[in-house]
């Protein structure tokens, strides 16, 4: 059977060709010392995270959007594979989602992962052409469109024509880059110390990149953690607006890597880009005030896809549907 996979840096998506999305899990493996192979895999595993004994590590494989543990990934992708499709498998190909800024030596990392997890084949799609694919873009069309997708590790954001990214920018901060800033905020502003799953519970309930109206300014979160100095449990009520200024710099980072993608396009496709606007795609696309924030920035109109939490597995999955199509638009076949 022919699998995509949207290897994310919070969440692995797997598309298995004739039955859509088959497997949705976190990216993360939990590892025992002294055993070889997983404990646990996907939402088992991130239970665990900040709560394991000493002898059990909760590892994410993924860092950046790059394979950072090349066992644990190894683990992770067969543990998925064997999830997603039970019983006898025959050696499948697979079709994996990477970063636009990946190395050779990554996209290496990547293929013999894959192929180690079971595969006889293995092609690599761009992350941005198949969030475009999967958003319903032209992307084939001599037409120029502009795909921004933020992921847990990357945003990337590309212009896209004839089935090609003419000019791209592969920024290394997305999700986990928000609830570090999330994180850091918490600990300097109230001496308090938090964990990540909790970061990124404040940043699901209140985070912003710009007034949203509607009630929610007047939203309120409260986070329990351990004071910095005595290290005794704390309770602290945070506001909309300071986690808003918290998320500012990886919110503007990201508007900065669009304004210079924009600066480096061909005049032609700009005027396609003005016309028919950018599409936001990836879990950061839901932050709310985002989508009007990058549209007062760049005078460009922006919308969030349909589906931006699937669009890259979507995109993936319709590669997989059609291999020779997918050679044409990527050929970093192996």
């Amino acid at each position: 059977m022919d699998i995509g996979i949207d290897l994310g840096t919070a969440n692995t998506l797997l598309y298995a060709r004739g039955q859509g999305i088959v497997l949705n899990e976190p990216s993360v493996v939990a590892i025992k010392e002294g055993t070889r192979g997983a404990l646990a895999v996907g939402s088992e595993a991130k239970e665990t995270i900040g709560r394991t004994p000493g002898s059990i590590t909760a590892i994410r494989p993924l860092k950046d959007g790059v394979i950072s543990d090349f066992e644990a990934a190894e683990e992770m992708i067969r543990a998925f594979v064997r999830r997603a499709v039970p019983g006898r498998r025959p050696r499948t190909r697979m079709v994996v989602c990477v970063p636009s800024g990946v190395t050779p030596v990554e996209r290496r990392a990547i293929v013999q992962a894959a192929q180690r997890a079971g595969a006889r084949q293995v092609q690599l799609i761009e992350e941005p052409m198949a969030a475009a694919i999967g958003a319903g873009l032209p992307v084939a069309e001599a037409r120029g469109s502009m795909v921004v997708d933020i992921g847990g590790g990357t945003a990337e954001v590309a212009v896209i024509s004839l089935g090609g990214i003419v000019t791209s920018q592969s920024l290394r901060v997305g999700g986990d880059r928000f609830d570090a800033a999330v994180t850091d905020h918490v600990r300097r502003a109230h001496s308090l110390l938090i964990g990540e799953r909790t970061a990124e519970d404040i940043k699901v309930a209140i985070g912003s990149a710009g007034p949203v109206g509607d009630g929610f300014e007047a939203r309120t979160f409260t986070v329990r953690g351990r004071e910095k100095v005595g290290g005794l449990p704390k309770t602290v009520e945070l506001t909309v607006a300071e986690i808003r200024t918290a998320l500012d710099e990886p919110v503007e980072a990201v508007i900065s890597a669009v304004r210079a993608t924009l600066e480096e396009c061909p005049p032609e496709l700009s005027g396609d880009v003005m016309e028919h606007g950018i599409v936001l795609t990836g879990g950061g696309a839901l932050l709310p005030g985002l989508a009007a924030r990058m549209s007062e920035a760049t005078g460009i109109p922006v919308r969030i896809a349909d589906d931006p939490l699937d669009s890259v597995a979507l995109g993936c999955g319709k590669c997989v549907d059609d291999f020779d199509a997918l050679e044409r638009l990527s050929p970093s076949g192996v």
